[in-house]
């Protein structure tokens, strides 16, 4: 299982999100995040993508946990974001019987 957190911000907020992603306690060993990765866009603005694994037994936690990290952008002008939890296919595939 792997979590995915997404922001999108207008540039003028790069400096302040920035100040907020230094400003995160460092992660427990039973995460391991990969990124995060950038893509600015003319029309978009930035956006973010990190990718957080775990292990399915720490789901709970690992979601309460890096739901709470998003907390801290909020009152940056623009900032949106999302945190969602995606499936590997096998894990998918049981859920469909196969």
């Amino acid at each position: 299982m792997v979590i995915l957190g997404m922001m999108s911000y207008p540039p003028e907020g790069a400096k302040e999100a920035g100040k907020r992603f230094l400003a995160n306690p460092p992660l427990p060993d039973y995460i391991t995040m990969k990124g995060p990765f950038i893509y600015a866009s003319k029309s978009k603005g930035i956006q973010t993508l990190v990718v957080y694994e775990c292990d399915r037994s720490k789901l709970a936690d690992a979601m309460e946990l890096v739901s709470n990290r998003y907390v801290i952008y909020m009152g940056v002008p623009g900032l949106t974001y999302t945190v969602q939890v995606w499936m590997e296919i096998g894990e998918a595939l049981k859920m469909i019987g196969m």
